[in-house]
């Protein structure tokens, strides 16, 4: 039987299932927390806290505290010597590192079978079935399926325990009907120095039918670019004709989607987002006309929220489960899964725009975001407001940080850029205009401060030489993968660790 046939087979089945979770959200979530709690109740961890005295959300949210990685890391590292049973019963065997921004140590998050069978192989195949349904009578499986994983170096740490990025479990356990169509090999899908990588994946894929793109749109745009040189062809459609979906996450895709539009210049050709981290795959982009991400409430994934205006890491007060939350509130996520992370604070910010059902947009970090002034700004104001100028003036941006430069008895507080473009802006002076302009639309607090210069200056913008942050990521051994540069920081900590290392190179201010 022909794959696109069996597609349209799952794709019912799996169909009706999502249409549950939407129906009935609140009831698929507390059975959720009922056999997470139930199934590791005499793990370790479900001794500790009495896993079988509890029976209710409202004891289990008094009962087992908040944790952070710090918390997590002692049971992590007992894990990794070879220990079982600890936060889970299943086995556990390998660990996500998860690096995050280029300033903050590594992390290891634990990966269960279940969590990799029931949630992150899941998210991929109802993303397909998403689209099918959305678009039917689509042939994906006719052709080859390019992912740009990330710095995919797999390590041994035991006889029978390993860590890499989650890229690169998830290419090393692959189920049969995803590897079949998958490209490039997979010795270089796990190569993990990227300068070779992204040469040996042009050249091996270019030839290649591809119909799905999938992968950061940072570094995609850079294959992309790559394969373009080599081919002589001006945009991808001439390189493959049948290409038709892009299936991006890890950033924002805003700052990216014209350039995109130029590399494949086809009315037909769908973006669709996902969010899925090292702790869990936690939304699908499930509508072609809005980057709205469906909360994917089935995955084995037990979730709760902390209102960002009460938020203080483990110590938060108001922690609420999905029946309480609010349209428009800007949440710290919190999970409890399949992986044995129990009320984790992931450090993702999320706002849902609704709740029947449940869609959501990414909206930062509970570490990424500036308010020295007031001015409440977090990412993804930053996002909307950089594609936004971006738009109007051709640019195109690869990478950019953001710090505060503070008051002082002859300045007023300001908002300093280090933005490195792909394509320069036409006209600098209207880009940072542009961008304060939709800063100010967008967050009425930063509005407000920048009224008559009282207290805000217009941003001040900095073009930095191309390739200077993939530079600093390479010195701090980090360049490529799940690798980020700070967006927003409310210190200067950041942005002066990466001044320094550019003290030898002309930065080209406006």
């Amino acid at each position: 039987m022909p794959f696109n046939s069996i597609f349209a087979w799952i794709i019912k089945k799996r169909i009706h299932q999502i249409d549950l979770f939407r129906k009935y959200p609140v009831e698929v979530q507390r059975e959720w927390m009922d056999k997470l709690i139930q199934t590791a109740q005499h793990t370790e961890w479900g001794k500790r806290f009495i896993y079988s005295e509890i029976k209710t959300y409202d004891q289990f949210r008094e009962r087992v505290p908040l944790q952070e990685y710090s918390d997590v890391e002692p049971f992590v590292n007992r894990l990794m010597k070879g220990e079982q049973n600890l936060l889970w019963p299943t086995e556990t065997k390998w660990f996500a590192k998860s690096s995050g921004t280029s300033g903050q140590r590594s992390k290891f998050i634990p990966v269960t079978k279940d969590s990799l069978e029931d949630c992150h192989y899941k998210g991929g195949k109802d993303l397909l079935a998403l689209y099918y349904h959305n678009l039917p009578n689509r042939k994906l499986y006719n052709g080859k399926h390019l992912i740009v994983g990330g710095s995919a170096q797999v390590n041994q740490l035991t006889s029978d325990s390993y860590f890499g990025d989650l890229s690169a479990i998830i290419v090393k356990n692959l189920p049969w009907w995803a590897e079949i169509r998958r490209t490039p090999s997979r010795e270089t899908a796990l190569l993990s120095q990227w300068e070779e990588k992204i040469e040996r994946m042009a050249r091996e894929t270019i030839e290649e039918d591809v119909y799905i793109l999938a992968g950061v749109p940072s570094w995609t745009m850079v294959l992309a670019k790559r394969i373009l040189e080599l081919s002589g062809k001006s945009n991808l459609k001439e390189v493959w004709p049948n290409l038709e979906l892009f299936m991006h996450g890890g950033v924002s895709f805003d700052p990216y989607r014209a350039h995109f539009q130029d590399l494949i210049p086809d009315p037909n050709m769908h973006y669709v987002e996902t969010y899925n981290a090292s702790e869990g795959f936690f939304g699908i982009q499930d509508q072609i006309d809005s980057s709205d991400l469906l909360l994917m409430l089935d995955y084995g994934i037990f979730y709760e929220f902390i209102p960002m205006q009460h938020f203080d890491g483990v110590n938060s007060k108001k922690v609420v489960d999905i029946s309480e939350v609010k349209p428009g509130i800007n949440y710290a996520l919190v999970i409890s899964t399949n992986g044995g992370l129990w009320r984790y604070i992931v450090g993702d910010t999320v706002r849902f725009s609704s709740v029947e059902p449940y869609r959501f947009q990414i909206t930062g970090r509970t570490t990424s975001f500036i308010n020295v002034f007031g001015e409440e700004l977090i990412v993804d104001n930053a996002e909307k407001a950089m594609g936004y100028a971006c738009s109007k003036t051709g640019a195109v941006v690869k990478d950019y940080t953001v710090a505060p430069k503070f008051m002082n008895s002859i300045d007023t507080g300001a908002h300093e850029w280090y933005i490195e473009f792909s394509e320069e802006p036409n006209d600098i002076t209207r880009f940072s205009s542009l961008l304060d302009e939709k800063l100010r639309e967008l967050n009425s607090d930063y509005d407000a401060k920048r009224y008559q210069n009282f207290v805000l200056v217009a941003p001040i913008i900095y073009s930095v030489t191309a390739g200077s942050f993939d530079s600093w990521l390479k010195s701090k051994g980090k360049l490529g993968g799940q690798n980020k540069i700070l967006r927003l920081s409310n210190n200067r900590e950041f942005v002066e660790q990466f001044l320094s290392f550019l003290a030898t190179e002309k930065i080209k201010s406006t």
